[in-house]
């Protein structure tokens, strides 16, 4: 009977394909989500625990010189895999990530043409991926025109989605939208969702390379279909006649921290092709960066220019004292006076100001033992940026600057390449050129042993995993917006971006900000935390290089909850999202890479909460001296933001902490590990 039992499934795939319609499915290894490909109008559709979350959906492709790819193609063949196996991080959330999936490859064929394609399935049991694999068409020119790919969820009225519009003028910078999901228009990934039984999903993709990236497009409700960024010129994605799509991905789990503890996103990237990264450094950073948003100093030359050689030797000093590795340097380089912000021609990547001198600054830092942080400003203009790239990089590596903080400020749709007619065209962010240009800027990078951080970039997919120098990026709205936007971050919004953006990967927020309420506790631009909350970040938003983002001076006046970010580290051996709702709370426990230390953080939305945390996490029969930052008695981002409570206590993995948390607050929390 048991024999039967097993031989069941392929006795019911063999079945079908004999007839005019072919199905095939294949299960997550643990058997709780499965995929069933049917080829009758080429679609496909997922169950969860039995459940249809994905109803069947269309797949395939329209191209401007060939027939559709999708209804009409048949199951002719297919090949199966499973994968049960670990790889190592070179940094990251965790040391030792685990790739456990079965894998379905189907051959589809229409019948009045003579080439192929294949459909590349992976289950994990945290979701699933599927690309399309499209040999030589026998053609030299194939334009992608749209993109057929859905994903449909039946109950749309009853489900939520947290989502920010696609395609917008402010790029991925906006304030996330808690709606039903029918009310979602076109929304950028990861888009994330709960069904009414209180499954939770996000649709996003992995390894976007030489494509266009996916933005969803609802259409009747619930029929979320993908559309691919355009070309300036219409075209979706320009190929050779052949092509590869990113993975795209359905992550799937029960609740919401379900989703923050997949490694799905990373398992369907490829493995490093750099080699020895041994030179890639997480670690902590100081900048003049702040004070040009508080209006302070300024990215342009004049009386309060920021990026002279005197500030930043003091930036170095502060660095050095504190135990940070390096400092970001924004407004060394010509080009900041005057409409930059409108004509990124303007940069000059290798002519720092008079004020600046770098060999001086690259010298004192060696000294002191930290490094300098270039940074290219480019107001998008790509082809600028890129003619200079070389020299630029070139420079850095020089004087021993070993990472880059990049910038494409330019609004959404206005990144300028200049074409082969010596034409100006505007492009968007996210469109196949510009997923090509930032890569390039890596690969360029990574020749020269160069990190990169890239902020206005394109999503994140994975790619860290392939180019482990793609360090960080930003991709959404930063502490920044606490200094000038209208309106700032609102309480809720470090709390949605761990279900949401950081489902991708890690993000440069820029957290720490001390003095919360620079313009007074009654301006609209202030930063919406506690003091607490703002430790919390450094848990709670992962990136593994953190910013110590505010102005010295304002850390000098609370030295004792300084000591967190002094403490914290930016790489990790294990991370774990412990409890959280989407927009609500999270709570994070983290494991030093480099020690037995542990880290937990929580933070909450504007309604103050109660948190109990179990410290089963920490290994048993160790005892922990337990470094706690919570908010104070009386502690509320509105009126009393920097009321804190320090204390410290032994606990072991038997215990428990109850942390309260107030409006918009926060808890940090160092396990020291006793001897």
């Amino acid at each position: 009977m048991r024999l039967f039992s097993a031989l069941c499934p392929l006795f019911a795939v063999i079945t079908s394909l004999s007839l005019s319609a072919a199905t095939l499915s294949v299960t997550s290894p643990d058997g709780n989500i499965e995929l069933i490909l049917d080829d009758t109008h080429l679609s496909y559709k997922v169950q969860f625990h039995g459940q249809q979350v994905i109803a069947p959906s269309a797949l395939g492709f329209r191209f401007l010189q060939l027939p559709a790819l999708g209804e009409g193609y048949k199951i002719t063949g297919h090949s199966r895999n499973s994968v049960n196996q670990n790889w190592q991080q070179p940094w990251g959330e965790r040391a030792t990530v685990l790739d456990q999936h079965n894998e379905l490859a189907v051959t589809l064929k229409h019948p009045e043409r003579k080439a192929p394609f294949t459909l590349r399935v992976k289950l994990f049991n945290d979701g699933l991926g599927f690309r399309y694999e499209v040999p030589q068409q026998g053609v030299a020119k194939l334009d992608i025109i749209d993109e057929l790919t859905e994903f449909r969820i039946s109950d749309s009225k009853q489900s939520t989605a947290w989502w920010i519009p696609g395609r917008g003028w402010n790029r991925y910078e906006m304030l996330y939208r808690t709606t039903a999901l029918n009310e979602v228009d076109r929304a950028h990934t990861p888009f994330t969702f709960k069904l009414p039984s209180g499954v939770h999903l996000s649709i996003h993709e992995a390894a976007l390379v030489d494509f266009a990236a996916m933005v969803l497009d609802q259409q009747r409700d619930g029929v979320l279909k993908s559309d691919l960024t355009p070309w300036s010129d219409g075209i979706r994605v320009k190929t050779n006649g052949s092509f590869t799509t990113p993975w795209r991905t359905i992550q799937i789990a029960n609740n919401a921290v379900g989703l923050i503890n997949s490694d799905l996103i990373l398992n369907l990237n490829e493995p490093n092709k750099l080699g020895d990264v041994s030179w890639v450094k997480p670690g902590k950073y100081a900048g003049i960066w702040w004070g040009m948003h508080l209006a302070t100093q300024t990215w342009g030359s004049g009386p309060k220019h920021g990026a002279t050689t005197e500030n930043t030797k003091q930036y170095i000093d502060f660095a050095a004292k504190n135990g940070f590795d390096g400092v970001l340097v924004e407004g060394w380089n010509i080009g900041w006076d005057g409409e930059w912000f409108l004509n990124g021609a303007v940069f000059n990547f290798t002519k720092p100001y008079p004020d600046f001198d770098f060999a001086a600054i690259s010298a004192y830092g060696k000294e002191k033992g930290v490094k300098l942080i270039g940074h290219h400003e480019t107001s998008g203009h790509i082809s600028n940026y890129e003619a200079q790239i070389a020299d630029a990089y070139d420079l850095y590596a020089k004087h021993g600057i070993s990472q880059i903080k990049t910038g494409y400020v330019a609004d959404g749709g206005q990144a300028t390449r200049i074409d082969e007619n010596g034409i100006e065209r505007k492009e968007w962010h996210d469109g196949q050129l510009m997923v090509n240009h930032y890569l390039y800027s890596v690969t360029e990078a990574a020749k020269r042993q160069l990190s990169i951080n890239t902020h206005e970039p394109i999503k994140d997919t994975g790619l860290r995993r392939t180019y482990p120098n793609w360090l960080s990026r930003e991709g959404a709205r930063g502490q920044e917006y606490n200094a000038w936007g209208s309106p700032p971050n609102p309480p809720e919004h470090t709390a949605m971006l761990p279900f949401t953006r950081m489902l991708s990967g890690p993000m440069d927020f820029t957290p720490g900000i001390f003095n919360l309420a620079y313009n007074g506790l009654d301006a609209e631009n202030r930063v919406q935390t506690t003091l607490a909350k703002q430790l919390a970040l450094y848990v709670v938003l992962y990136s593994p290089i953190q910013m110590v983002a505010d102005l010295p001076e304002h850390y000098d006046a609370h030295p004792a909850a300084f000591q967190f970010i002094k403490d914290v580290p930016s790489d990790w051996a294990q991370s774990k999202a412990l409890q959280g709702e989407v927009g609500d709370f999270v709570v994070f426990a983290r494991q030093d890479k480099h020690s037995d230390d542990w880290y937990v953080g929580a933070l909450t939305d504007e309604k103050p909460r109660t948190v109990t945390v179990k410290l089963d996490f920490l290994p048993a029969g160790k005892r922990f001296s337990a470094q706690i930052y919570r908010d104070g008695k009386d502690a509320d981002w509105r009126t009393k933001p920097y009321e804190m409570i320090i204390e410290q206590q032994r606990v072991t993995d038997n215990d428990s902490l109850t942390l309260p948390l107030a409006s918009s607050g926060g808890a940090a929390i160092r396990f020291k590990a006793e001897n």
